[in-house]
């Protein structure tokens, strides 16, 4: 049955909205779970079986604190920023395909506007600290903007190696391109670039700094500056900015399976479907857990030199070995 066109755009959205809030209070209890686990403890427990209701008790906590803004803040400013936050991840996901025929809209340009929204985050967590007026926020949201510009320039390159390999910016035909066995994803491409699984690695790396992930949370770095840029934040204006971090999270990993991993694709050349693209998806957001509680944190200027000597250079030389191989083949 073929429904109108604002109602299956309405229902899409109300569908994302609620994928999003799942993720972003299921993700936190895998999390702690798994924090648990490597750490060698239980994890939640208590409410409910294996801890599985603690996301409730935390969402109703955040939701009964008062929402203060402190004396000298941006009143306007401070309240607009979570919600600006959160915007991006809900758009971006609009143009994902989690199958052939799951997509919210399937545009020529979905890799354009996934990045063009996923800018608004890093304006969001300035806006929150500069709005707070708190010398703490301020520092940390500056540091934040030091290190989105830093970790954007290698993840666009890397965007653009694989732009030249697919020769297009539909996610949809890019995850049709790598159709076939596990060998015809874009990770394995060795034909066209023998690099590719380093062009992988640099664009997971970018991804986590990106997504202000241990080992680079800059944004909020507790033992630096008491809770980066959200120190003047409580109850649920906190928790959005805590529920936009899993929902970015989400983003990339679902951004990396549609690049990289085949998408919807199966990886046996038989089959495909939404659930083949969730199981990429959670594999590759149970690594980003994995990282955070393996990891320590880094030092700042460690981070950017990470970016500006390493990352940025190597990502260039596959760009221009890319060129090469695709002008002499």
């Amino acid at each position: 049955m073929d429904f109108p066109e604002p109602i299956r755009l309405l229902a899409f959205l109300l569908g994302m909205m609620a994928f999003v809030a799942v993720n972003a209070a299921y993700l936190v209890w895998a999390e702690r779970k798994g924090a648990g686990r490597f750490q060698r403890r239980p994890g939640p427990t208590e409410v409910g079986w294996a801890g599985l209701l603690q996301p409730v008790a935390d969402g109703i906590k955040l939701i009964s604190k008062q929402v203060i803004v402190p004396p000298g803040a941006d009143p306007i400013l401070f309240r607009v920023a979570p919600l600006l936050v959160m915007a991006p991840a809900m758009m971006t996901l609009a143009v994902i395909p989690f199958s052939e025929t799951l997509v919210g809209r399937d545009i020529n340009v979905g890799l354009v506007f996934v990045f063009a929204f996923g800018a608004i985050n890093v304006m969001a967590i300035m806006m929150g600290g500069w709005a707070s007026r708190n010398k703490y926020a301020i520092i940390s949201a500056a540091r934040v903007v030091s290190q989105d510009v830093a970790y954007e320039i290698p993840m666009l390159l890397v965007v653009i190696t694989l732009l030249m390999v697919t020769g297009t910016m539909n996610l949809n035909e890019i995850v049709q391109q790598q159709a076939g066995w596990f060998w015809h994803w874009n990770l394995f491409r060795l034909d066209v670039n023998p690099l590719m699984p380093v062009t992988f690695i640099i664009f997971f790396i970018c991804m986590l700094a990106e997504t202000n992930r241990a080992p680079f949370d800059m944004a909020e770095a507790e033992s630096e500056l008491v809770a980066g840029a959200f120190t003047e934040y409580a109850g649920m204006g906190f928790g959005v900015f805590f529920m936009a971090e899993y929902a970015n999270i989400v983003v990339g990993c679902s951004l990396a399976t549609v690049l990289f991993l085949g998408g919807w694709q199966s990886p046996f050349g038989v089959g495909s479907g939404v659930i083949w693209f969730l199981l990429k998806m959670y594999a590759l957001v149970f690594t980003v857990i994995w990282v955070r509680w393996t990891f320590p944190r880094t030092q700042f200027y460690s981070l950017l030199n990470l970016s500006w000597k390493i990352l940025i250079p190597i990502s260039m030389v596959t760009l221009v070995l890319t060129c090469i191989l695709l002008k002499l083949t």
